[in-house]
Protein backbone atom coordinates (compact mmCIF):
# COMPACT_ATOMS: atom_id res chain seq x y z
CA UNK A 1 0.00 0.00 0.00
CA UNK A 2 2.94 2.20 0.47
CA UNK A 3 4.84 1.39 -2.76
CA UNK A 4 2.86 4.14 -4.68
CA UNK A 5 2.55 7.15 -2.42
CA UNK A 6 7.02 6.40 -2.47
CA UNK A 7 7.10 6.24 -6.40
CA UNK A 8 5.10 9.36 -6.58
CA UNK A 9 6.95 11.41 -3.75
CA UNK A 10 10.66 10.44 -5.16
CA UNK A 11 9.35 11.62 -8.33
CA UNK A 12 8.09 14.87 -7.09
CA UNK A 13 11.42 15.15 -5.47
CA UNK A 14 13.30 14.55 -8.34
CA UNK A 15 11.31 17.31 -10.62
CA UNK A 16 11.84 19.92 -7.22
CA UNK A 17 15.76 18.52 -7.59
CA UNK A 18 16.13 19.91 -11.39
CA UNK A 19 14.17 22.77 -10.77
CA UNK A 20 16.33 24.36 -7.84
CA UNK A 21 18.97 23.70 -9.74
CA UNK A 22 18.05 25.28 -13.27
CA UNK A 23 16.79 28.16 -10.96
CA UNK A 24 20.38 28.27 -8.97
CA UNK A 25 22.01 28.31 -12.94
CA UNK A 26 20.07 30.74 -13.98
CA UNK A 27 20.73 32.86 -11.00
CA UNK A 28 24.50 32.54 -11.57
CA UNK A 29 24.78 32.87 -15.81
CA UNK A 30 22.12 36.04 -15.15
CA UNK A 31 24.12 37.64 -12.58
CA UNK A 32 27.70 37.18 -13.79
CA UNK A 33 27.10 37.43 -18.21
CA UNK A 34 23.83 39.58 -17.80
CA UNK A 35 20.32 38.81 -19.51
CA UNK A 36 21.34 39.00 -23.08
CA UNK A 37 24.93 37.20 -23.12
CA UNK A 38 23.79 34.45 -21.02
CA UNK A 39 22.09 31.65 -23.29
CA UNK A 40 19.45 28.94 -22.50
CA UNK A 41 21.76 26.46 -23.47
CA UNK A 42 24.54 27.42 -21.20
CA UNK A 43 21.97 27.93 -18.24
CA UNK A 44 20.61 23.89 -19.36
CA UNK A 45 24.04 22.92 -18.56
CA UNK A 46 25.02 24.51 -15.87
CA UNK A 47 21.90 22.79 -13.91
CA UNK A 48 23.20 19.38 -15.79
CA UNK A 49 19.79 18.96 -17.56
CA UNK A 50 18.87 18.76 -21.30
CA UNK A 51 17.79 22.03 -23.06
CA UNK A 52 14.10 20.03 -23.68
CA UNK A 53 13.93 19.42 -19.64
CA UNK A 54 14.40 23.61 -19.22
CA UNK A 55 11.59 23.69 -21.38
CA UNK A 56 9.31 21.92 -19.54
CA UNK A 57 10.00 24.52 -16.81
CA UNK A 58 9.97 27.38 -18.82
CA UNK A 59 8.74 28.72 -22.16
CA UNK A 60 11.37 31.20 -22.84
CA UNK A 61 14.19 32.79 -21.34
CA UNK A 62 11.83 36.04 -20.07
CA UNK A 63 10.19 33.03 -18.62
CA UNK A 64 13.06 31.62 -16.69
CA UNK A 65 13.44 35.07 -14.88
CA UNK A 66 10.20 34.65 -13.35
CA UNK A 67 11.39 30.91 -12.36
CA UNK A 68 13.60 32.66 -10.36
CA UNK A 69 11.86 35.54 -8.40
CA UNK A 70 8.00 34.33 -8.36
CA UNK A 71 8.57 31.88 -5.34
CA UNK A 72 11.15 34.60 -3.32
CA UNK A 73 8.45 37.54 -4.63
CA UNK A 74 5.13 35.30 -3.22
CA UNK A 75 7.58 35.17 0.17
CA UNK A 76 7.96 38.96 0.32
CA UNK A 77 4.56 39.58 -0.67
CA UNK A 78 3.84 38.15 2.45
CA UNK A 79 5.91 39.77 4.24
CA UNK A 80 4.90 43.47 3.25
CA UNK A 81 1.03 42.42 3.53
CA UNK A 82 1.92 41.81 7.29
CA UNK A 83 3.79 44.76 7.98
CA UNK A 84 0.82 46.72 7.15
CA UNK A 85 -1.09 45.29 9.80
CA UNK A 86 0.26 47.57 12.59
CA UNK A 87 -1.67 50.65 13.14
CA UNK A 88 -0.09 53.89 11.91
CA UNK A 89 -0.88 56.58 9.33
CA UNK A 90 -1.33 55.51 5.75
CA UNK A 91 2.03 56.58 4.79
CA UNK A 92 3.85 54.75 7.32
CA UNK A 93 1.56 51.45 6.34
CA UNK A 94 2.78 51.72 2.76
CA UNK A 95 6.44 52.61 3.27
CA UNK A 96 6.15 49.32 5.56
CA UNK A 97 4.71 47.44 2.33
CA UNK A 98 7.39 48.64 0.24
CA UNK A 99 10.28 48.17 2.59
CA UNK A 100 10.65 44.32 2.14
CA UNK A 101 10.74 44.75 -1.52
CA UNK A 102 14.00 47.62 -1.32
CA UNK A 103 16.06 44.95 0.96
CA UNK A 104 15.25 42.72 -1.13
CA UNK A 105 15.87 43.76 -4.30
CA UNK A 106 19.40 45.42 -2.68
CA UNK A 107 20.82 42.03 -2.19
CA UNK A 108 21.64 41.14 -5.76
CA UNK A 109 20.82 44.75 -8.02
CA UNK A 110 22.08 43.47 -11.45
CA UNK A 111 19.92 40.57 -11.13
CA UNK A 112 16.90 43.23 -9.74
CA UNK A 113 17.39 45.41 -12.56
CA UNK A 114 16.17 42.46 -15.06
CA UNK A 115 13.62 41.51 -13.22
CA UNK A 116 12.40 45.13 -13.25
CA UNK A 117 13.25 45.27 -16.48
CA UNK A 118 11.58 42.20 -18.09
CA UNK A 119 8.20 42.31 -15.98
CA UNK A 120 6.62 45.01 -18.23
CA UNK A 121 4.01 43.48 -20.79
CA UNK A 122 4.94 40.00 -18.96
CA UNK A 123 2.17 38.27 -20.28
CA UNK A 124 2.68 34.96 -21.61
CA UNK A 125 4.77 32.04 -20.22
CA UNK A 126 4.80 28.78 -17.84
CA UNK A 127 5.31 31.76 -14.76
CA UNK A 128 3.40 34.27 -15.74
CA UNK A 129 -0.20 33.29 -14.47
CA UNK A 130 2.08 32.86 -10.77
CA UNK A 131 3.49 36.41 -11.16
CA UNK A 132 0.02 38.26 -11.70
CA UNK A 133 -1.27 36.52 -8.72
CA UNK A 134 1.61 37.76 -6.37
CA UNK A 135 1.18 41.61 -8.08
CA UNK A 136 -2.55 41.14 -7.69
CA UNK A 137 -2.23 40.04 -4.11
CA UNK A 138 0.23 43.19 -3.51
CA UNK A 139 -2.41 45.59 -4.76
CA UNK A 140 -5.13 43.90 -3.19
CA UNK A 141 -3.54 44.44 0.15
CA UNK A 142 -2.72 47.77 -0.69
CA UNK A 143 -6.17 48.55 -1.75
CA UNK A 144 -7.53 47.37 1.78
CA UNK A 145 -5.13 49.60 3.46
CA UNK A 146 -6.64 52.63 1.37
CA UNK A 147 -10.22 51.40 2.61
CA UNK A 148 -9.41 51.15 6.17
CA UNK A 149 -8.20 54.86 6.10
CA UNK A 150 -11.43 56.29 4.45
CA UNK A 151 -13.71 54.07 6.48
CA UNK A 152 -11.19 55.58 10.31
CA UNK A 153 -11.19 59.31 8.61
CA UNK A 154 -7.34 59.10 8.43
CA UNK A 155 -7.83 60.56 4.59
CA UNK A 156 -10.51 62.12 3.01
CA UNK A 157 -10.51 61.64 -0.52
CA UNK A 158 -13.70 59.35 -1.30
CA UNK A 159 -12.02 57.78 -4.38
CA UNK A 160 -12.79 54.31 -5.50
CA UNK A 161 -10.11 52.45 -3.32
CA UNK A 162 -9.10 50.20 -5.91
CA UNK A 163 -8.17 53.08 -8.26
CA UNK A 164 -6.35 54.76 -5.32
CA UNK A 165 -3.93 51.37 -4.95
CA UNK A 166 -3.37 51.04 -8.58
CA UNK A 167 -1.78 54.44 -8.66
CA UNK A 168 0.11 53.78 -5.28
CA UNK A 169 1.06 50.82 -6.66
CA UNK A 170 2.59 52.71 -10.10
CA UNK A 171 4.23 55.36 -8.19
CA UNK A 172 5.79 52.87 -5.44
CA UNK A 173 7.34 50.66 -8.81
CA UNK A 174 7.98 54.00 -10.91
CA UNK A 175 10.17 55.03 -7.26
CA UNK A 176 11.79 51.00 -7.57
CA UNK A 177 13.07 51.62 -10.70
CA UNK A 178 14.59 54.46 -10.78
CA UNK A 179 16.32 53.79 -7.10
CA UNK A 180 17.76 50.23 -8.39
CA UNK A 181 19.30 52.27 -11.50
CA UNK A 182 21.40 53.99 -9.05
CA UNK A 183 25.15 52.68 -8.56
CA UNK A 184 24.87 51.90 -5.03
CA UNK A 185 21.48 51.37 -4.16
CA UNK A 186 20.94 50.83 -0.64
CA UNK A 187 17.53 50.36 1.05
CA UNK A 188 17.82 53.51 3.59
CA UNK A 189 18.20 55.85 0.31
CA UNK A 190 15.05 54.51 -1.62
CA UNK A 191 12.68 54.20 1.34
CA UNK A 192 13.47 58.14 2.07
CA UNK A 193 13.02 58.98 -1.35
CA UNK A 194 9.36 56.44 -1.58
CA UNK A 195 8.45 58.21 1.97
CA UNK A 196 8.31 61.46 0.54
CA UNK A 197 6.85 60.61 -2.99
CA UNK A 198 3.62 58.99 -0.62
CA UNK A 199 3.35 62.00 1.42
CA UNK A 200 2.99 64.15 -1.66
CA UNK A 201 0.28 61.17 -2.98
CA UNK A 202 -1.20 61.52 0.43
CA UNK A 203 -1.17 65.65 1.34
CA UNK A 204 -1.77 66.44 -2.39
CA UNK A 205 -0.34 69.35 -3.95
CA UNK A 206 -2.94 72.24 -2.18
CA UNK A 207 -1.18 74.84 -1.03
CA UNK A 208 -1.70 74.77 3.20
CA UNK A 209 -4.97 75.72 4.15
CA UNK A 210 -3.97 78.53 7.28
CA UNK A 211 -1.81 80.23 3.64
CA UNK A 212 -4.34 79.84 1.09
CA UNK A 213 -5.41 83.36 1.70
CA UNK A 214 -2.57 84.91 2.68
CA UNK A 215 -1.45 83.74 -1.23
CA UNK A 216 -4.28 84.23 -3.19
CA UNK A 217 -4.00 87.90 -1.45
CA UNK A 218 -0.33 88.04 -2.68
CA UNK A 219 -1.07 87.07 -6.27
CA UNK A 220 -3.83 89.27 -6.60
CA UNK A 221 -1.46 92.15 -4.98
CA UNK A 222 0.99 91.31 -7.65
CA UNK A 223 -1.52 91.49 -10.41
CA UNK A 224 -2.95 94.64 -9.26
CA UNK A 225 0.99 96.06 -9.29
CA UNK A 226 1.71 95.00 -12.72
CA UNK A 227 -1.85 96.53 -14.05
CA UNK A 228 -0.34 99.75 -12.55
CA UNK A 229 2.84 100.10 -13.90
CA UNK A 230 1.57 99.25 -17.63
CA UNK A 231 -0.85 101.97 -16.61
CA UNK A 232 1.89 104.06 -15.98
CA UNK A 233 4.12 103.26 -18.92
CA UNK A 234 1.41 103.92 -21.50
CA UNK A 235 0.84 107.71 -19.99
CA UNK A 236 4.62 108.33 -20.48
CA UNK A 237 4.43 107.11 -23.78
CA UNK A 238 1.23 109.28 -24.72
CA UNK A 239 2.96 112.32 -23.03
CA UNK A 240 6.28 112.06 -25.61
CA UNK A 241 4.24 111.31 -28.18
Amino acid sequence: MDVVPSRLGLREQNKLDKRQRIQAAARELFSKHGYESATLRQIAKRAHVGLGTLFNYVQDKRDLVFLIFNEELAFVTEQALRAADSPSSLVDQLAAIYKPHYQYFSQNPPLSRILLKELTFYSQGKQAATFHEIRERLISGIEKVVLAAQREQRIHSREDPAIVARHIFFVCSGAIRWWIARLNPTPRHGLADLRRLLELEVNGLQPVQANNGRRHGSVIARRQDGASRRDTRKKRLTRDS
